[in-house]
This record gives C-alpha cells, structure tokens and sequence, in this order.
C-alpha cells in the first residue's frame, strides 16, 4: 500500500516527508502516511501534494495528512544546514547533486550571482565547496524564501560570503555594482525572459547555468535555441560548454541545465 517514491526533507531528528498520492489510493492515504512513519522513524510529518506548480513562484500547494502539523525543519546537505518549511517555500532535496555540480565549478576569487535563489542552497553549496569564492549574490523575489535565506546564512556563518537581496531580478541586477564570472539562472519555467539582464552584468568570457524544462526526441534544442536568439539580440556568442538532465519535471518533460560561456 505504501507509495514507494517520496521526498524527505530534514535530519535524522525530525524530517519531513512529501507524497503525491494516486486518485486511486485517495481513500487509503491516512494509512499510507502512517505507514511511511512507521518505517521511517525520523519522519514526523507526512504532506501530500494538493496542486500542480502555480503563480509566478510556481509553488505546489501541500496540506498535512498524518503527524506534526508543524513542518519546519533543520535539512543536512553536503556540510551546510538548511532551515526549510516545504508548506511555505520550495526546496528540492533531489537536486543536491546539481547543486555540487555548480559549486565544483566555481574558481578561487569569482563573484557569482544566483538568480531566484530560494532558501539558498546553491548559494550554500558554493561557499561550503569553494572557500575561495569572492561574493556570492542571491536575489529572490519570495519574501518568506528570502527570510528562510538569511537564516540559512546565519546558521552556517557565511554572511561574509553570500548577499542576500529580496526583489525582482530585472530591477534589481542593474543595482549591483559588479559584474559577475559566474550567473545561475535554476528557474525552470521563463528564466529565459531573464536572459539579457544576465547577459548585461556577465564579465567578459562569463558562464552561465541556465535551467529549463525539455521534451521531446532532443530535450535541450528549444532551450539551446532560446539562448542563442537572445545572445544574438546584444551582438555577441556563446560557447556551449555542457548539457545535463537533471531531473524529472512531469510525465514526459526534464529539468535540464545548459552551462554555457559568452563570448
């Protein structure tokens, strides 16, 4: 009975775990929910996915089938410690791989920007496996991200390496007084509207991740597509330097991450 793909979200002390329960299975998911509990003593909470991805933070909604109506918790990645409420902000456990992926990348001395940076795991990431990065700038639209953001910098005494900046990015980029080696851009759907204000604060020679979701015989071609009719409207060209499936976004379709250079 028991669904056999879930997220967990927290520590060894308190998780959480996240479910998607069939139409089918409706009617059995309290017993569900506690079955997962009780094979999984770390879990206090079990949420069900309740809708599909949906306003211009494209959040799922989830509401709390068994246990601790209380779904904060403290979740361990990678040697740095992220504070999270899945109810009220989006985290994705399963791209702790990607994550390390960015952050083994990053050189001594950059200054990187992370795009709609969430909690800030990314930013995280980099500072924990980079000691020697310069500055890492976050801009996050999602007031409750950003608090979550900058108690997660506090927690992990990175507040001298990582920036914090709530608001749009288009508004705010132009704002910086710096021009950034390395741009992630982990917004799946539209981060393409965002191309050229990254394109505007990129150094010379600059790399960028871009996200975005793939179909199809060739799931990265619209997305390579995109990239190159945006570079070509500020006169210059890219270098594509890898092509990566991250991981499933919905029956059909792949979060994917083109890692590219301007040139």
């Amino acid at each position: 009975m028991v669904v056999s793909s879930f997220d967990v979200i927290g520590s060894m002390e308190k998780a959480v775990a996240i479910v998607e329960i069939p139409e089918e299975l409706k009617s059995k998911e309290k017993l569900i929910a506690e079955e997962i509990m009780r094979k999984n003593k770390n879990v206090k909470s079990v949420l069900k996915k309740v809708s599909k991805r949906k306003g211009e933070l494209r959040l799922r909604e989830h509401i709390v089938i068994a246990g601790d109506k209380n779904t904060e918790v403290i979740h361990k990645e990678h040697g740095y410690l992220l504070k999270v409420d899945p109810q009220k902000v989006y985290f994705s456990p399963r791209e702790a791989t990607e994550r390390v992926r960015i952050a083994e990348q990053v050189k001594p001395n950059e200054i990187v920007l992370v795009m709609f940076s969430g909690i800030a795991p990314i930013a995280l990431a980099i500072a924990k496996k980079q000691p020697r990065v310069k500055k890492v700038y976050c801009i996050e639209i999602n007031s409750r991200a950003h608090e979550y953001a900058k108690e997660n910098v506090r927690i992990n005494k990175l507040a001298h390496k990582i920036y914090l900046i709530c608001g749009d990015v288009r508004e705010i980029v132009g704002k910086i007084h710096e021009k950034f080696d390395r741009i992630v851009m982990p917004l799946p759907l539209g981060a393409g509207e965002f191309l050229e204000a990254a394109f505007d604060c990129l150094k010379e020679g600059g790399i960028i991740h871009f996200y975005a979701v793939g179909s199809g015989e060739d799931i990265f071609s619209e997305a390579v597509n995109e990239i190159k009719r945006k570079v070509r409207g500020v006169g210059k060209r890219i270098k594509i330097l890898n092509k990566k499936k991250v991981l499933q976004y919905a029956p059909g379709k792949w979060k994917i991450c083109i890692d590219f250079q301007v040139i």
